[in-house]
């Protein structure tokens, strides 16, 4: 395994990677020399410096964002690894158990939505929906943004809502019946709230069906959770004791989502799935 971030410093990485206020300290004992330890090579080196295959690295998780697109993706591409899994904005996108046979391995928002977007849909029929996400501020929440506003304390504030639009590359068939939009907050959570057409109530219906496809990702609760008790949990837990119904066709669902622990059980998920195949 190796792990390479152009931006901070090496040592600090190590240190980071170490002790971390949400998921607590990590047990392993890997130390900075030379860039190398005894289980992994961590290195602090501009993308046209690193040669993967030295590392005996076959597959790349890229999360600097700084790979937008397939073109620039080639860079890494170009050292002999098989694949890069990376977000994009032209790459094939997809949610592990839904779509994965069809490389981009969605967001948060998505893989917290997705499966029980397309488990009500295949159950129920959705006509149309918003989708209202609440996450926690992130590192690439203020300056960097568009918005002035975005550069304002995030711990102090609740940051206008951006688009949260790709349930329809995962679902086709809700491309253009649910958009929605994100907030960034203080608290560490993930939240999923989405209008659905309904016969039979939905909570029945996912509790009952213990052997469903998304039974590995899809969770179901009616304990009485706060967000924090969701932490480093893997699945995208519909929470039945949440939601609310206007009528029979109108009902607001909620979903809990561990955006960084439950996001990247779902990225080693997808990596050995194509590992296998290949």
């Amino acid at each position: 395994v190796a792990i390479n971030d152009p931006f901070i410093d090496l040592n600090y990485m190590v240190y980071i990677f170490h002790y971390d206020s949400t998921l607590g300290k990590f047990h392993n004992t890997e130390k900075a020399e030379n860039g190398k330890h005894l289980s992994m090579e961590i290195s602090s080196l501009s993308f046209k410096n690193i040669i993967w295959v030295d590392a005996g690295a076959e597959y790349i998780l890229e999360s600097t964002e700084v790979f937008s697109t397939m073109e620039k993706v080639g860079a890494h591409l170009k050292w002999g690894v098989k694949m890069v899994i990376t977000p994009s904005a032209d790459a094939p996108m997809f949610v592990m158990d839904m779509n994965h046979e069809t490389v981009n391995n969605a967001s948060c928002i998505t893989s917290c939505s997705s499966p029980l977007a397309n488990f009500i849909h295949n159950n129920f029929g959705i006509m149309g929906g918003l989708i209202t996400t609440v996450h926690g501020i992130t590192t690439v929440d203020g300056l960097f943004q568009k918005l002035w506003c975005d550069g304002q304390g995030a711990a102090q504030n609740i940051s206008p809502p951006f688009a949260a639009k790709a349930v329809g590359k995962v679902t086709p068939e809700l491309n253009r019946r649910l958009t929605g939009m994100a907030f960034s907050i203080s608290p560490k959570c993930q939240l999923w709230i989405s209008p659905a057409t309904w016969r039979k109530p939905p909570k029945t219906m996912i509790q009952e069906n213990g052997e469903r496809p998304l039974q590995s990702i899809l969770g179901y609760t009616e304990d009485q959770f706060v967000s924090r008790d969701f932490n480093s949990d893997t699945y995208s837990s519909f929470d039945a004791g949440a939601g609310i119904a206007l009528n029979d066709n109108f009902v607001k669902l909620i979903s809990w989502y561990d955006g960084e622990f439950g996001f990247s059980k779902e990225l080693l998920h997808q990596l050995i799935s194509q590992h296998t195949e290949n």
